[in-house]
């Protein structure tokens, strides 16, 4: 059994929304943060159409005030992963 984690791209999106919204930050002002030109970027984040590069990740963790793994949201649990290779 070759299990791999997978991120799912559009609850990871509902979240980085879900997280901009309760730390106050409008797309704009996320826009601002990362001096994109336009807030696109932004916008395929939070409908699942696209992922934050590593390094935007570390932006947007810091900027919301948690760990990386707060952000990202897996097919299953993380550790399942775990369980399933120790076993």
């Amino acid at each position: 059994m070759n299990r791999k984690p997978t991120i799912d791209m559009v609850k990871t999106g509902q979240n980085i929304a879900a997280l901009r919204a309760k730390s106050g930050y409008s797309v704009k002002d996320l826009q601002d943060t990362f001096g994109f030109s336009t807030p696109q970027a932004i916008y395929k984040w939070q409908q699942g159409a696209a992922m934050p590069t590593i390094d935007n990740l570390v932006i947007l963790a810091a900027v919301f005030g948690v760990k990386i793994d707060d952000i990202l949201i897996f097919a299953e649990p993380a550790d399942a992963f775990c369980a399933a290779r120790t076993a």
